[in-house]
C-alpha cells in the first residue's frame, strides 16, 4: 500500500512539472513576441530619426509655421486687438526662392547641394628656398666680411731669400633684415563659425608671403625695401663657352664649367618650366627622348644636379650655383599670422584685420659661384 501511495505522489509531481513546464514556455513566446514587436518598433524609431536627420539643412516650414514664429504675430495674438500679422513668402517660381545666396531651409523648395571644402586657386610649388643654406638673428642687420680679390704671390722660396707677400683685400658687407607683409579683412563670425575657413586664412595668408619671398630671393635688386637677390649678383654667363651647335642642356652643362672655373661645385639650377619642358622633349636622330622617358618618373635633375622650374624665373634665363655654400637667409620672423579687432573701426562692424608678416634677409657670400644669362646666346 506505501509503494502504491508512493509512486501515485510521484505521478502527481511530474503533472506538476510538466504544467509548469508549459506554463513557463507559453511566458517565454510571449516575452519574446514583445521583445520582438519591442524591436519592430526601435528600428521604426531609428530609421524615422535617421530620415529626420538627413532633411534636418532642407526641410521647409509651412506658411502657419513661418507666420506664428514672428515676432509681429506673437505680438498681435498676446494684445488681443483687432488687426492683422502677416509674413513675406518667396515665390515658388522666384529664383532666389530656390537656389542663390541667402537660400536655406527656410527660404527654399529646391534646396542647394552644398560641395564641402573651399576650391583654391593654382599655389606655386616653392623651391628657392631649400636650396640655400638656412640661418636666424635676432638683429636688423647682418654684417659679414667678404673676401673680394687675391693674388696668390706662394712660390719657391731659397733659404734665407724674402718670402713674397700675397695681397688679399676683403670688403664688409650689410644687408638689411626686410618685411614682407600684407592685410586683409574678414568677419570675426566667419572665422569663429568655419574652422575650415579660418585654416585656409591662415594658409593663403602665408602662400602670399612664400610667393613673394621666392620673387625676391631670386629677383630683389636691393633697392627701397626689396632683398638682394641672387640674379643681381650673379656672374654673367661667359657666351665664350658656347659651341655653334649647342642646345638647352649644352648650355646649362657650359654653365656648370663655369661656376667650376670658379672653384665651386653647383648643387642646383633653376629655370622656367618652359624652358625645362624644352629640354625634357630634346631628341635624337632616331626619334628617342634624349634626357626622359615619357612612361616613367625620371627625376628631375640634369647632368646629375638638381632643377628647379619655377615662373619666378622669366622665360629664356638660367641660374645655375653652388647654392648651399654660396648663399644664406636669415629669418628674424618666420612667416606669421596674427588677428586683430583693434584696427581701426574692426570692434564695431564685427570685423576682424589678419596680417601676415615675415622678416629676413640674405647674405650673398660668394657671388661668383651663381652663373646666370639666357639661352639664347651667340658664341
Amino acid at each position: 500500500m506505501t509503494a502504491i501511495l508512493k509512486l501515485e505522489t510521484k505521478s502527481e509531481s511530474e503533472i506538476d512539472v510538466k504544467a509548469a513546464l508549459v506554463d513557463l514556455t507559453n511566458e517565454v513566446k510571449a516575452k519574446a513576441e514583445n521583445d520582438n514587436k519591442l524591436v519592430d518598433r526601435l528600428d521604426k524609431l531609428e530609421a524615422k530619426f535617421a530620415h529626420a536627420n538627413d532633411n534636418s539643412a532642407t526641410d521647409t516650414k509651412s506658411a502657419g509655421e513661418q507666420l506664428v514664429e514672428t515676432d509681429a504675430f506673437k505680438e498681435w495674438a498676446v494684445s488681443g486687438k483687432k488687426g492683422s500679422a502677416d509674413i513675406e513668402l518667396k515665390a515658388i517660381t522666384t529664383g532666389s526662392a530656390t537656389v542663390g545666396t541667402g537660400t536655406d531651409g527656410s527660404t527654399s523648395l529646391v534646396p542647394s547641394h552644398h560641395v564641402p571644402g573651399i576650391i583654391a586657386p593654382a599655389i606655386r610649388p616653392l623651391t628657392i628656398r631649400a636650396l640655400l643654406a638656412q640661418g636666424s638673428t635676432t638683429s636688423g642687420v647682418i654684417q659679414y666680411v667678404r673676401e673680394t680679390g687675391f693674388t696668390n704671390n706662394a712660390a719657391p722660396v731659397a733659404e734665407g731669400a724674402a718670402k713674397p707677400y700675397s695681397d688679399i683685400t676683403f670688403d664688409q658687407e650689410t644687408e638689411n633684415v626686410r618685411v614682407i607683409a600684407h592685410l586683409f579683412k574678414a568677419s570675426r563670425q566667419v572665422l569663429e563659425d568655419s574652422a575650415q575657413l579660418a585654416s585656409y586664412i591662415d594658409t593663403r595668408a602665408r602662400d602670399g608671403l612664400a610667393d613673394v619671398e621666392e620673387a625676391q630671393l631670386l629677383n630683389g635688386n636691393a633697392t627701397g625695401q626689396n632683398l638682394n637677390g641672387l640674379i643681381p649678383n650673379a656672374t654673367p654667363f661667359n657666351a665664350a663657352l658656347v659651341a655653334a651647335d649647342d642646345n638647352k642642356a649644352d648650355i646649362i652643362r657650359r654653365a656648370i664649367l663655369q661656376v667650376r672655373l670658379a672653384e665651386y661645385r653647383a648643387d642646383g639650377i633653376v629655370m622656367h618650366p618652359t624652358d625645362w619642358a624644352d629640354i625634357e622633349v630634346l631628341k635624337e636622330t632616331t626619334g628617342g627622348y634624349i634626357w626622359s622617358n615619357p612612361t616613367v618618373n625620371n627625376g628631375q635633375n640634369l647632368w646629375g644636379i638638381p632643377v628647379v622650374d619655377t615662373t619666378a624665373m622669366p622665360v629664356g634665363n638660367f641660374l645655375v650655383g653652388a647654392f648651399a655654400r654660396a648663399a644664406q637667409i636669415f629669418d628674424r620672423w618666420q612667416a606669421r599670422v596674427e588677428v586683430s579687432n583693434s584696427n581701426a573701426d574692426d570692434f564695431e562692424k564685427n570685423l576682424v584685420t589678419i596680417r601676415a608678416e615675415e622678416r629676413l634677409a640674405l647674405a650673398i657670400y660668394r657671388p661668383e659661384s651663381f652663373v646666370c644669362g639666357p639661352f639664347e646666346v651667340t658664341p
